[in-house]
């Protein structure tokens, strides 16, 4: 069986329609629920938009089964001995529902706002492999030893060390991104850009665990990606219409990665990438999360993946 998650960017919903969306997405059998890590929403600083951390954790003590992480928290945002620290505490509080994704920022602009450093592609990459050499050593409870460049613990303790949350690196760059999945992710999440080559991306995956000994079947891998899901032909247009709309940029993959159709034609799309490989979709509905949408999938896409 392939897992099935939503991702629901937090701009513009207050959170009681969050919340809905997010006891929709259990209820109907959906494993996972994803937010975005800014401190406000790209391109719209103009529009509401909760934090992430406190988000997730607000809908975790909410929900019952729901998994619920980030696609992907920003390390520059947080130290992460704390976010050793905060994610254990997560964990042991939801029962082991948190899922831990991180990345080196994506904003620069935001950052410059805040007065938060950026500094260039290579710094960032270094202070995320740092950061998730910190997760590893404070993830028995410690007591934690590291010593890099940007980031040091001596003897820093983290109890209750809690159950160790799945790690998730998104990413397809082949010279910071893939050798840091390599080393430390538990599933490799191939972003929205990335659908059009995910394929020899992960060839190229396979041979960084190789450069460090590790079985590239440790590694699950994910897909996010935009979902366009019409009950039939004459309705597919219009939503279709509506995804161009919200997700037309070269940025969202709908074109090149996108799961387009009625429900028969998603199903085999998904079995399809399935068959090479992906275990995870974690899917942008076009219409946000609508519970019409959500319903048609669990009601007659769901069932043809079993």
């Amino acid at each position: 069986m392939v897992e099935i998650g939503v991702y629901l960017p937090q701009v513009s919903l207050p959170y009681p329609d969050i919340l809905a969306r997010a006891r929709s997405v259990e209820e109907l059998g959906f494993g996972s629920l994803w937010f975005y890590d800014h401190l406000y929403s790209p391109g719209q600083p103009d529009r509401d938009s909760l934090e992430a951390w406190t988000l997730a954790t607000y809908v975790l003590a909410h929900t019952e089964r729901l998994h619920v992480g980030h696609l992907v928290l920003c390390n520059n945002f947080r130290h992460p001995a704390l976010l050793a620290k905060m994610a254990a505490t997560l964990g042991v509080l939801s029962d082991g529902r948190f899922e831990l994704g991180l990345g080196s920022g994506s904003v620069e602009a935001e950052h410059r706002q805040a007065g938060i450093d950026w500094g260039t592609a290579a710094e960032r990459s270094e202070r995320l492999a740092e950061a998730l050499g910190v997760l590893e050593a404070m993830s028995g409870g410690g007591p934690a030893e590291f010593r890099g460049r940007h980031y040091r613990l001596d003897g820093l303790p983290n109890l209750p060390a809690g159950p160790r949350p799945r790690l998730h690196v998104g990413g397809i760059g082949p010279r910071r991104t893939l050798p840091l999945v390599a080393r430390h992710a538990d599933v490799w999440s191939v972003p929205t850009y990335g659908l059009a080559g995910w394929e020899e991306s992960r060839r190229l995956l396979d041979e960084q665990c190789a450069a460090v000994g590790r079985d590239p079947a440790e590694i699950e891998t994910s897909h996010e990606a935009v979902l366009v899901l019409a009950p039939d032909e004459p309705s597919l247009a219009e939503a279709r219409a509506g995804a161009e709309r919200r997700y037309g940029g070269p940025g969202w993959g709908l074109a090149a990665g996108g799961y387009v159709g009625t429900p028969a034609m998603v199903a085999e799309r998904i079995a399809e990438t399935a068959a090479k490989g992906v275990s995870l979709f974690v899917f942008f509905t076009h219409d946000r999360a609508d519970r019409r949408t959500l319903e048609l999938f669990a009601e007659r896409v769901a069932p043809e993946l079993r």
